[in-house]
């Protein structure tokens, strides 16, 4: 996104704000915002350390965009059933640079007092932290783990949400459900990004709390599209036209199974978080799903922290499995009598399927982190993590891996959070 739509969107909530102060006695305005400023480091060169959907990363050198952020919100309360919220945020993106978009903008009407419907833009509920993900300040660790947080790189759903509230004896239950579509930008390399659009989004949410304790589940489905991907374009209309003209008909229906246009794909997923006197546990568990060549996959980590005054040091573990790769139907050899190029042109369509089980988001690792967050000021808190990063079988989450990297990388990162 260009620099004049960042700008607009970061003045947004301030303008709007001093319309209304203008026309006061009207609607309330209250005005917040969040950031983070963070320097990221790895102990290699090899490799460069990403969070989901940046285009590239931290290596030797310490860089500042990998884990920075700033977001501003606007909340205008209309009347006592009806209010709007609009928010802005800016972070390194899938296109290398700083780009803005708009996270949330959507219109809240308060049925009564236990029941609220949202029509607008949305985050997606497809995690523990998924409203708050992007606010350093209101999260333990420095970054979510993205041994999780990138199974689903899809941030927000355009549509209506319904939320309904009630208790059980002493446990307080909220539940959510989301109807709507998506569209997102993702990186797949240091120079190209392909459009992502998850349509008929149906995502149910469901927290309970009972004291300390709190207890999520989580299930979202889509119907999937990858667009503007000439690799992917080019891999199954070449499947397609060596099955016409080769007559070998799986070839066609190999490149039917592995495009991603239109095909189911579902995300469920269960969370557990412990707040007890100064003790602090969060954990997550999911399971993703997908009816093409992008794999399904188990995530899950569990962090634990103990307070001691404003210090609170944690230690966390995240791991990433792929369930499944991606089945190479493609023949060794054309039958006998077939001219001889058919066997090259089906050792070449084998080898581009092959590397679709090495893209981004479909290989595994596990991080073992620790860290502390200092709240040395009421609104502010520092954080130090450091991250011991295992890739299995690949680069795992690492962008711009150059051949025979292997890991494991550690990872340092230090960080001020804030909110005003």
């Amino acid at each position: 996104m260009n620099k004049h739509v960042l700008i607009f969107l970061l003045a947004m909530p301030l303008a709007i704000s001093h319309a209304y102060a203008e026309e006061a006695p009207g609607p309330a305005v209250k005005i917040s915002g969040y950031g983070t400023a963070a320097l990221t480091m790895a102990d290699t060169d090899n490799a460069q350390f990403a969070r989901p959907n940046q285009a590239a990363g931290a290596g030797r050198t310490a860089r500042t965009g990998i884990d920075s952020n700033l977001g501003l919100q606007a909340n205008v309360t209309v009347n006592p059933w009806l209010s709007a919220t609009v928010q802005g945020l800016a972070r390194k993106d899938g296109e290398d640079d700083f780009g803005a978009e708009l996270a949330w903008a959507f219109a809240k009407a308060k049925v009564s007092d236990s029941f609220s419907v949202r029509v607008g833009r949305m985050g997606l509920p497809v995690f523990m932290i998924s409203d708050y993900r992007n606010v350093g300040y209101a999260n333990t660790m420095l970054r979510p783990p993205g041994e999780m947080y990138s199974q689903v790189p899809l941030n927000s759903i355009d549509g209506v949400d319904g939320t309904y509230q009630f208790s059980a004896g002493d446990t307080s239950i909220t539940t959510q459900l989301a109807l709507g579509r998506t569209k997102a930008t993702l990186a797949t390399g240091p120079d190209s990004t392909v459009q992502v659009e998850g349509k008929s989004i149906v995502a149910l949410n469901v927290v309970a709390e009972h004291g300390p304790v709190t207890v999520r589940f989580g299930r979202a489905e889509t119907r999937l599209t990858i667009n503007d991907s000439p690799s992917l374009n080019t891999l199954m209309g070449s499947l397609r036209a060596a099955g016409s003209g080769y007559r070998i008909a799986q070839l066609g229906a190999l490149a039917d199974a592995l495009e991603v246009k239109d095909k189911k794909a579902s995300f469920t997923s269960v969370g557990l978080g412990l707040d007890w006197n100064n003790v602090l546990v969060q954990s997550e568990y999911a399971k993703r799903k997908t009816d093409s060549y992008v794999s399904d996959s188990t995530s899950w980590y569990v962090m634990g922290g103990y307070r001691i005054g404003a210090f609170l040091p944690y230690y966390s573990h995240a791991s990433l499995k792929a369930d499944g790769r991606v089945n190479n139907t493609v023949p060794a050899s054309c039958p006998a009598g077939y001219p001889a190029a058919c066997t090259l042109t089906l050792r070449t369509l084998s080898a581009g399927v092959d590397t679709l089980a090495y893209m981004r988001n479909q290989l595994e690792q596990s991080t073992d982190s620790i860290g502390v967050r200092w709240d040395f000021h009421r609104s502010a808190a520092l954080k130090v993590q450091i991250d011991r990063i295992k890739p299995k079988n690949g680069p795992g989450l690492f962008v711009q891996a150059k051949p025979g990297f292997h890991g494991p990388v550690t990872v340092a990162a230090a960080a001020i959070d804030f909110v005003f």
